[in-house]
């Protein structure tokens, strides 16, 4: 009889660890959050959250409140591990997996025969069999799959995320799963701690298989942003509405066009073809491409801002929204970002014009936007009143709510086609 899953420990308490952790505790199983950050610790343990995402707070909160979830910053004993650290790239778009390396090393010391070690961190194709290697070598009185395959003491596999910011506590239960093991068994068992909360399917395959599969996702998606991105450049180029020639191409039964807009942003999209093409860049060239189209969409938005505030002589340029999509508070890789500070570092501008951001979501600004001299967070109705120039990069319900009338008299910028 295979043990039961009493504890289980999510490591990496972020968009995704700290729902999850919270969605396994609802259902009455104990699970110990693990974090680096003693903010976020110390907060989830008062039944607080740290970041916006619909109901989560409620959720937090009940689950605290019951005894079913708590917080540490020391990995724990338990009978399964998630693991939900962030896997970036670095300068040269080369996967950084530092981050579960080290979560890695703080889970193998308490790890037991019977254990599940489950990796949701996005990962290159192999990645699951180099943390097994990674374990391996500081618990040699254990085994695991990569070299004992089926009769391994613990279980590895990758079961990745595949949840939509603002509706991630509903998707993480209503989602079909993909769950890759290092062997069958590993998968398997993976199934079983997903199927105590799930509703959706658990589709098993192997890791390697689920490792592609998600990158996959996001790389296919991004190539269709590029199309979309690149058909809103030939139709400036010709002066054409593009909502309304993508909304005319979509009446044909088979074109579904996605929507244009500021650039690609968040943990996912922005980030995950760069761990196929990597892995094989003699393959990828369309992959390649799209990250090249998507990366410049920001750029070429912030030089048309230029040429309108100039032209109207503006003293004031207002930016609304930093996150990379609406209604979230996650800056992560979001050309919001980058358009703000390109346009607040000056270069093209007069020199008396402010920069304006609005962003209702946050309350200070990024550490990559402080400092600059020209850059201001201010609220919605002071960036309307001071500023000559609108531009929307986040189509936030507040920013959709705006009465038009506020907007008249100004150059505006609508990189969402929200205010058609």
């Amino acid at each position: 009889m295979k043990p039961p899953f009493r504890t289980i420990s999510v490591v990496g308490l972020g968009y995704v660890g700290l729902p999850t952790a919270a969605v396994f505790a609802s259902r009455g199983l104990n699970v110990v959050g693990v974090d680096v950050n003693e903010r976020t610790v110390d907060l989830i343990n008062q039944g607080k959250v740290h970041i916006v995402e619909p109901d989560l707070d409620i959720l937090v909160r009940g689950a605290v409140a019951a005894g079913r979830l708590r917080a540490s910053t020391r990995t724990v004993a338990a009978d399964a591990f998630i693991v939900a650290v962030p896997t970036p790239f670095t300068d040269g778009h080369k996967p950084d997996l530092s981050y579960l390396k080290d979560a890695t090393a703080a889970l193998a010391p308490v790890l037991k025969r019977g254990d599940l070690v489950v990796i949701e961190s996005t990962s290159p194709v192999g990645t699951s069999e180099q943390v097994c290697s990674w374990l391996a070598e500081q618990r040699h009185d254990l085994s695991f799959p990569h070299s004992a395959g089926e009769d391994a003491d613990v279980q590895v596999a990758h079961s990745p995320e595949r949840v939509l910011p603002g509706r991630v506590l509903l998707e993480l239960v209503s989602n079909d799963r993909v769950v890759g093991g290092v062997s069958r068994r590993c998968a398997e068992r993976a199934a079983e701690l997903y199927g105590l909360v799930i509703s959706g399917k658990c589709l098993t395959t192997t890791a390697r298989t689920a490792e592609l599969v998600k990158l996959a996702e996001n790389a296919f998606r991004d190539v269709n942003i590029a199309f979309a991105n690149e058909l809103s450049l030939v139709c400036e180029r010709f002066g054409i509405d593009v909502w309304e020639a993508i909304a005319l191409a979509n009446h044909h039964p088979r074109v579904d066009i996605l929507k244009p807009g500021p650039g690609v942003g968040g943990h996912c999209i922005a980030v995950d073809p760069w761990f196929i093409i990597d892995a094989a860049p003699d393959a990828t060239p369309l992959m390649r491409t799209a990250r090249a189209v998507n990366d410049s969409k920001p750029g070429q938005v912030v030089e048309l801002v230029r040429k309108a505030a100039l032209q109207r002589k503006a003293a004031g340029i207002a930016c609304l929204g930093l996150a990379y999509k609406a209604d979230i508070d996650d800056l992560r890789e979001s050309p919001a970002v980058e358009i703000v500070r390109e346009l607040a570092h000056g270069p093209g501008l007069g020199n008396g014009t402010r920069v304006l951001a609005v962003e209702p979501h946050i309350q200070t600004l990024p550490e990559t936007l402080r400092n600059l001299p020209r850059l201001r967070l201010v609220s919605l109705d002071e960036a309307l009143t001071q500023a000559q120039v609108i531009v929307l990069l986040a189509d936030h319900r507040a920013f959709k709510a705006i009465d038009r009338a506020r907007l008249k008299d100004k150059t505006v910028i609508d990189t969402r086609g929200a205010w058609r």
